[in-house]
């Protein structure tokens, strides 16, 4: 499968409802691909969808991920968050599958105060059976690795190794690349041969065909800054050269890449999404 296959598009606000609203902000942005909040992402509350509104996602043409609620964190020493954390990691599936997405993304998460192995444990223990619901047509759970702030169970793709060994290497599980917080948290995908080495060391540690999404993000901050500020794409410090570097990678190659860039107007997110779709159709370099 060549570059040209990966889809191209966006997180799509949902007024109005993901697909009233979030199809309309596709088509200004022409994406070939959306990502959609099911619930509120700063807050607790899970909303119930509406089956017009599931049916024309499901039906649609344009691919659809899901990204859960920021709040989610099974590495929580607290009781309440990790309960109110599974139920919304199961809403967001429930949801999920039935908008017919093709996954959905999670933040891998903090231990908070508590050590790192208790935290490991805890996501074995509350985790995977949540995997181990999930049925045959539903979406794979994708874990995101943070940007490298304090007490971050998962940050560098290698750090991905022991997440995965938690839950067993579940078929139902996945990987979504931010190169934002790949960047904040050490991979110099600017570095000669940094994209290649990153992505070879993702493959190496998860496996092949477990990398599903990447999230296309510039960022406004050096190298292993630890910060998540994401930057349109070409205006910050990763530029446009490991964005075309990455569509030419052979795992990268049909996975949808998704924009959650700055701007609230469809204006500087179609020009991100126009500004990727030109590195990917771009004849690679003799």
């Amino acid at each position: 499968m060549s570059a040209a296959h990966s889809p191209v598009g966006g997180h799509v606000p949902v007024a109005g409802g993901p697909a009233t609203g979030g199809l309309k902000y596709a088509g200004q942005i022409d994406a070939e691909v959306v990502q959609i909040f099911v619930s509120n992402p700063r807050g607790w509350a899970m909303t119930a969808g509406k089956p017009d509104e599931d049916a024309k996602l499901r039906e649609g043409e344009l691919p659809v991920f899901v990204h859960a609620n920021y709040l989610i964190n099974v590495g929580s020493p607290s009781p309440e968050t990790l309960e109110r954390s599974l139920a919304s990691i199961r809403h967001a599936l429930e949801r999920g599958r039935a908008v017919g997405a093709g996954g959905v993304v999670v933040h891998t998460g903090s231990s908070v105060t508590q050590s790192y192995e208790d935290a490991m444990r805890q996501v074995h223990e509350h985790l995977l059976p949540v995997l181990e619901e999930i049925p045959d047509d539903g979406p794979p759970l994708l874990l995101e690795p943070m940007a490298g702030q304090a007490n971050m169970l998962c940050a560098t793709v290698q750090q991905l190794g022991p997440y995965f060994e938690a839950l067993e290497h579940h078929p139902r599980l996945g990987v979504c690349l931010d190169t934002c917080h790949a960047w904040a948290a050490g991979h110099d995908l600017t570095a000669p041969n940094g994209v290649r080495e990153t992505m070879d060391a993702l493959v190496e540690t998860v496996g092949e065909g477990r990398l599903k999404l990447i999230h296309a993000n510039d960022s406004k901050d050096p190298c292993g800054s630890g910060r998540d500020r994401h930057e349109n794409i070409g205006a910050g410090k990763l530029g446009e050269a490991p964005f075309a570097e990455l569509f030419r990678h052979p795992a990268a190659r049909g996975v949808p890449f998704v924009i959650e860039t700055p701007g609230r107007a469809p204006e500087p997110h179609l020009k991100d999404v126009e500004t990727l779709k030109r590195l990917r159709d771009a004849p690679p370099e003799s």
